[in-house]
């Protein structure tokens, strides 16, 4: 199979793949980046191409999207909060100046 050929993922993969993409671009990404970041995302997520059949492939860990939208998993709500305030704070120093 030569290099950049995805006849080996499945119609699930390609469509996650194709979500993704489109996700990047719609952030700024240029095309070609952002096809490269969704494939990688992809198997990192599913460990490759998984074509159908008894006992081939892997399961999906979708490990490249557990931390999707949070920021500091570790820690508690109170450290969180106590980060964002000093942020908040830098931020508005930085401004004055």
């Amino acid at each position: 199979m030569p290099q950049g050929d995805k006849s080996s993922y499945t119609d699930k993969q390609k469509r996650k793949a194709e979500h993704i993409e489109k996700g990047y671009e719609k952030r700024g990404v240029s095309k070609k980046e952002a096809e490269a970041r969704a494939w990688a995302t992809v198997n990192k997520d599913s460990g490759g191409g998984n074509k159908s059949g008894s006992g081939r492939g892997k399961k999906d860990t979708n490990a490249a999207s557990a931390r999707g939208g949070r920021a500091h998993k570790s820690g508690s709500a109170e450290q969180r909060s106590a980060a964002a305030r000093k942020g908040w704070d830098t931020r508005r120093k930085n401004a004055k100046d």
